[in-house]
């Protein structure tokens, strides 16, 4: 084995009275291509700051091979002192020539005043000065935040042909399998490393939870509850939203259905239907933005679409080319300069955009929540108490007091989303709601969003996330542009390929297999699957009664004062049974699957 470029060893983080890192350690190698991954707040950044020489741990030691260059790119760049972006990109000692070279790779001027650039073009220049060092480590802290798809795909690529060793931390999920080939898990203090891709991530980590938790029911009670806590109020959710992609599917194919039917028939609402089923009929709506130059940007031209109660429509494109513009304009907050927009009946619109700027720092989770005083929180017009309430949201209940101050920034974001969520609704306008956002954030904002009944509008650059969540995407291209289609960012991909390509008339043609091969071919279930298909289908309904039985139970406004006890133990019941219906759902799709797959063949 290689000796390591870099080796942490022992590392140890207090903040204040809090023990943040304890006994960390992990190593790097020529050629190491990692994730690190860890709840927010888990100390991620911190660890890679020590890493790159930033600052100092409370304990432990930083070994780094004489001669070895580290480059280190921050969540937030400092351009203080920096004339121009090719100051900025040489003060981490490349050539101009290079940093030059690397500004033109992402389409910066070299002479631009660093004060004036965007979010995403400050994330572009961090970046080329970062790659203008040529370094033997590279240490990412959230690279793909504010950039756009384009961008991210570059830099995908650029990364990949990359021949040192870089760690990177990220919520991207597609990012991250596309390029790490081992983990690194910051988990309560310690990191475990997995030499595998981050797909194999989920199932690894859950895996270990699973066994410290039977072991921590052994050893003590409080420990148990922790990681009981940790496990389903994160693992259980994945496997919950993997078990939804059968509905997501239907909802996509619906969606198809009335897209192609937009190119063909009028899109006046019939007289007959039903009051609220229409969100929002665009009809030919164009809008151009005049320039300081005297010339016209076409944000959007000619573009038509109705969106329905229920859907979910992710906006995607290059930054500038639009997505806000058209967002604004479908929800009648911006006329088109041709073209028409009618909004259904009684919309309740909820704005998200994450800017943490409306959270009192100084006030505690339960006053944010309770701003009339009280323990209760109105939800949707029903009360629920807020320690509660805030399980929902992954807060522990000893974090209901503390001070917003006290949050990391993703824990600020689930309190946003919190009180966001329990005023009535139904419409979701988020724009890049998935910045900033850490993996367990967008867990808890997919789930949000599969369970809200009212219809969603969003604009992200997470594929992933798209592809979890959307019903239909609408594409701009940034020259006036925009078609929609149906499914996700994956289905997005593949439809726009498959509309290039001529498709191939030779595979039409293809021989069926012979008679006597098909016969030999499995087409139903066997008994055994058949069996536990059955007692699935029973179960699950079961479960759903006894779950809400105890959520009438939790429902009791006053229950948290009057009966702690009774409180908790309601509360792990609830999460008991919630898992064993993760797990039958989870079976159930395999096996529903399977049968369709065996019968359709």
């Amino acid at each position: 084995m290689a000796a390591p470029l870099l080796a942490l060893r022992d590392i140890r983080v207090v903040f204040a009275d809090q023990v943040l890192v304890s006994g960390a350690s992990f190593a790097l190698a020529p050629g190491d291509r990692l994730c690190l991954v860890g709840r927010n707040g888990s100390g991620k950044s911190t660890l890679l700051r020590i890493a790159a020489g930033l600052v100092d741990a409370d304990g432990g030691e930083v070994f780094r091979q004489p001669g070895t260059r580290v480059a280190y790119l921050e969540q937030a760049p400092d351009f203080g002192g920096a004339a121009r972006v090719i100051d900025y990109a040489m003060a981490g000692g490349a050539e101009e020539h290079k940093a030059a070279a690397a500004l033109d790779e992402l389409k910066l001027s070299p002479s631009a005043d660093p004060a004036t650039l965007s979010g995403g073009e400050g994330r572009k220049a961090a970046l080329a000065r970062v790659l203008a060092e040529e370094p033997d480590i590279i240490l990412l802290d959230e690279p793909t935040n504010h950039l756009d798809l384009p961008s991210i795909e570059w830099l995908e690529e650029r990364l990949s042909q990359f021949r040192g060793a870089f760690v990177l931390i990220s919520h991207d999920r597609a990012f991250l399998r596309r390029l790490a080939a081992g983990c690194l898990w910051l988990d309560r203090g310690i990191v475990r490393r997995l030499d595998k891709g981050f797909g194999a991530f989920d199932e690894w980590s859950e895996k270990i939870l699973a066994e410290e938790e039977v072991t921590a029911h052994k050893l003590d009670r409080l420990i148990a509850q922790e990681t009981q806590w940790s496990r389903e109020g994160i693992s259980a959710r994945r496997t919950r939203n993997q078990g939804r992609l059968r509905r997501l599917h239907a909802l996509r194919k619906e969606r198809a259905n009335r897209v192609q039917q937009t190119g063909r028939v009028e899109l006046a609402a019939e007289s007959g239907q039903s009051s609220g089923a229409l969100v929002v009929e665009a009809k030919n709506v164009t809008k151009i933005w005049p320039q300081p130059d005297g010339s016209e940007r076409v944000a959007v031209r000619d573009f038509s679409t109705r969106i329905m109660r229920g859907d979910k429509i992710g906006l995607i494109g290059p930054n500038g080319a639009g997505k806000t513009t058209l967002l604004k304009i479908l929800t009648g907050a911006l006329q088109p300069d041709s073209g028409s927009v009618r909004l259904g009946t009684n919309l309740t619109p909820i704005y998200i955009d994450q800017s943490r700027a409306s959270l009192d720092p100084e006030a505690s989770l339960w006053d944010t929540l309770c701003e009339g005083g009280g323990d209760q929180v109105m939800v949707r017009g029903k009360p629920r108490h807020v320690v509660s309430y805030l399980r929902d949201f992954l807060f522990r209940e000893s974090q209901a007091r503390q001070p917003v101050k006290a949050l990391s920034g993703g824990e600020q974001c689930r309190l946003l989303l919190a009180r966001a969520l329990a005023k009535p609704s139904n419409l979701l306008v988020l724009d890049e709601p998935t910045n900033d956002l850490d993996m367990d954030t967008l867990d808890l904002l997919q789930e949000m969003l599969w369970d809200y009944d009212g219809t969603v509008l969003l604009v992200s650059h997470d594929r992933d996330f798209l592809d979890r969540v959307v019903t239909s995407v609408i594409a701009l291209d940034g020259e006036g542009r925009a078609e929609e289609f149906p499914g996700g960012y994956s289905d997005y991909l593949r439809q726009r390929k498959e509309n290039a390509t001529p498709a191939r008339k030779d595979a039409a043609a293809a021989p069926s297999p012979p008679r006597t091969e098909r016969a030999k071919t499995q087409t139903k279930l066997s008994y055994k699957d058949a069996r536990a298909l059955e007692e699935l289908q029973r179960r699950m309904p079961e479960l759903e009664t006894e779950i809400s039985e105890v959520e009438k139970v939790l429902a009791d406004p006053d229950l948290y004062a009057r009966d702690a006890d009774l409180f908790h133990k309601s509360t792990e019941r609830h999460d008991a049974l919630k898992a064993e219906l993760v797990a039958a759902e989870e079976r159930w799709l395999e096996l529903e699957m399977k049968r369709e797959e065996l019968e359709g063949g």
